[in-house]
Formats: structure tokens, C-alpha cells, sequence
């Protein structure tokens, strides 16, 4: 078996740019196509889409090869989640809405193995190779996942000094949409008081050692946060920028119909 080893997760140790695409769409096609596109990572979202457990691991399947690394946005900060969306094959997991140094704590515990955390031990799911890899897995599991956290509150960025002194944690992920209607602005990201809270988070990760991370609308989008210090960058989904493209494509039949009417 080769080594075990997260070359995103090395890229972004040392602080350089990694481009990521959202798997919104639960489908192994969609993954595989993203991950031929070339992408350094694929989030699969098991927050806010209908994927499954079944459904991450053939999407890691669907990537296996590609030079693309599968990671996962968790549903929630959940023992169970977390041991089972590891057990896929993911070698990166973010977990939402974390508010507190201790819920930070607990994250990165339920994503390693003992000693350094409580995520159960099997040598038979599909990323230990069915226990035809448990040496090179089970040893190099804890160094070579990365864990980061969405920071997607006020009172997450309010305790975010403590939150950076957690060992383990490798990085944070900007939830911007959150953000905005934790503080009564729903959806109004660019409004100055939603990226002054925005600021604040860039002010403290950006000098650290882990790495900061949140979505980008477009490459160019990304250019400017690439620029501002941000070190991965989800730049588009599977799902939205289909429905973009679908649209764009109606709407231009459409008026070409009109102007034939008129």
C-alpha cells in the first residue's frame, strides 16, 4: 500500500492557497467530475444535502486517483457522524457552528484515535483498505486528517482567542451566510457590519499557524481573498453553478424567442 499521506493538508501547513469545490448534489458523477476538473479538494456536504453515508464513500470512490483529496463538511458535531464519515474514506472534516474553546476541544477528539482523541477503532471500513492497510492508516489517521472548524457566530468569533489554543485543530472556515443571521442581518454578507465580524476573524487567524478558509462566489472572487490571506477557497458547487448555467441558457433562449415574437 502507498503511504498515507493528505497533501492538502500539507499545503495548507504551510500556509499556501488550495482551491476547493462544494459536492452539493450527493451524486458520484458530480464528484468525479469536479475532481477531474482538477480541483485540490472536494467537500462533500453532509450538512445541507441529502448525502448519505453510503452515498460519501462512493464518492470517495469516485475520486480515488484523481490527485483530488475528499474532504466533508460534517452535519453537526457529533461523535457518531464524525467516526462514520472518517470510517468513508474523507481525509478532512469540517465541523459547523462551533462556539466554544470546549466544543473546538471535542471536534477535534471525535476525528482521532486515541490517545489523542475518542474516535472509535476499526480495522474493516473502507479507510483502512477492509484491514488490508491498518498499519499505514490506523498510525498516520491522526497526523494526516485535517480537522477545522466553521466559525459562523458572534460568540464563536468572541471566543476565537481561545479556540486558536487548541492542539489539533488545523484550521478555521468562515461560515459568512451564518454569520450574517446570527447577527439579525440574514444574507446581508457585505454589509459593513457583517465584514467588520469578518475582520475580526481574519485578523486573528491570518498571522497564526492554521489556516483560514471560507467560500468564494467565483475564481476571481478568490483571487482577492487568496490576496487577503485565506489559504483555501471553496469556489464553486456542483449544484449552483449547474442551476447558474441551466438558467443563463433558458433565459438566453428565451429572449431570442421574444425578439422573434416582437
Amino acid at each position: 500500500m502507498d503511504l498515507y499521506y493528505n497533501q492538502v493538508k500539507a499545503k495548507l501547513k504551510r500556509k499556501e492557497q488550495v482551491s476547493a469545490a462544494w459536492l452539493h448534489m450527493a451524486s458520484n458523477v458530480s464528484a468525479e467530475i469536479m475532481a477531474n476538473a482538477g480541483f485540490d479538494a472536494v467537500v462533500i456536504d453532509v450538512e445541507h444535502s441529502p448525502v448519505d453515508y453510503q452515498t460519501i464513500l462512493s464518492m470517495c470512490q469516485a475520486v480515488k486517483g484523481t490527485g483530488t483529496v475528499p474532504f466533508a463538511r460534517a452535519p453537526w458535531n457529533d461523535l457518531i457522524a464524525l467516526k462514520r464519515i472518517s470510517d468513508c474514506g474523507v481525509m478532512g472534516i469540517s465541523v459547523p457552528y462551533v462556539n466554544t474553546r470546549k466544543e473546538a476541544e471535542e471536534a477535534v477528539a471525535r476525528c482521532k484515535y486515541p490517545v489523542q482523541g475518542v474516535r472509535g477503532i476499526a480495522g474493516s471500513p473502507r479507510a483502512a483498505g477492509y484491514g488490508m492497510n491498518l498499519g499505514q492508516y490506523l498510525n498516520r489517521a491522526n497526523e494526516e486528517n485535517l480537522v477545522m472548524i466553521a466559525i459562523e457566530t458572534v460568540e464563536g468569533i468572541k471566543n476565537l482567542p481561545e479556540i486558536m489554543k487548541v492542539e489539533g485543530l488545523d484550521g478555521i472556515f468562515i461560515g459568512p451566510m451564518d454569520l450574517s443571521a446570527s447577527m439579525g442581518m440574514t444574507g446581508q454578507i457585505g454589509s459593513p457590519e457583517v465584514q467588520a465580524k469578518i475582520k475580526e476573524i481574519e485578523d486573528i487567524v491570518i498571522p497564526s499557524e492554521k489556516f483560514l478558509a471560507t467560500v468564494a462566489n467565483d475564481a476571481q472572487q478568490a483571487k482577492t481573498l487568496y490576496d487577503k490571506g485565506y489559504n483555501m477557497l471553496v469556489m464553486m458547487s456542483d449544484a449552483i453553478d449547474l442551476a447558474k448555467a441551466a438558467q443563463r441558457t433558458v433565459n438566453t433562449f428565451k429572449e431570442y424567442i421574444n425578439a422573434k415574437m416582437n
